[in-house]
C-alpha cells in the first residue's frame, strides 16, 4: 500500500508541476501561443488552471502527511548494517630491534629509497 500511494504521490507531483507551468505569468506561461479561441475561453482556462492548482496542491500535502505517518508507523526498529564501516584494526607497536621502526625525523631509509617523507604510524 505504501508504494502504491508512493506511486500516486509522484503523480499527483507531475500533475502539479505541469499546472503551475501552463498558468500565464507576467511573461507568459507555457500556453501563451496559440489563439484564444479554443475549447475555453482565456478566463475559463485561467479559472480552471488555479483551482486545479490549488486541488493538486492539497493534495500534495495531504498525501506527504499521510505517507510521513505510515512510514513513521510501519518501520522496523532495526537498523541495517551492512554498509556499516568496520573500525579500523588497532595497531601494534613495533619492537626496538625491529627492521619496522619508525624512521628519526629526517632520516633516510635503510634500503636506499626516497620514502622519507611518508609518514609511518606510531
Amino acid at each position: 500500500m505504501f508504494t502504491f500511494l508512493l506511486v500516486v504521490q509522484a503523480i499527483i507531483a507531475a500533475l502539479l508541476v505541469t499546472v503551475i507551468l501552463m498558468q500565464r505569468s507576467e511573461g507568459g506561461g507555457l500556453t501563451s501561443g496559440g489563439s484564444p479561441g479554443g475549447l475555453m475561453s482565456a478566463r475559463g482556462a485561467a479559472d480552471f488552471l488555479t483551482r486545479s492548482t490549488a486541488v493538486l496542491a492539497t493534495l500534495f500535502i495531504a498525501m506527504s502527511i499521510l505517507l510521513a505517518v505510515l512510514a513513521a508507523t510501519r518501520g522496523s526498529s532495526t537498523i541495517d548494517t551492512s554498509l556499516a564501516r568496520q573500525p579500523a584494526p588497532a595497531q601494534v607497536a613495533p619492537a626496538e630491534g625491529d627492521a619496522a621502526a619508525p624512521l628519526a625525523e629526517g632520516a633516510a631509509p635503510a634500503n636506499g629509497s626516497d620514502d622519507a617523507d611518508i609518514p609511518i604510524a606510531q
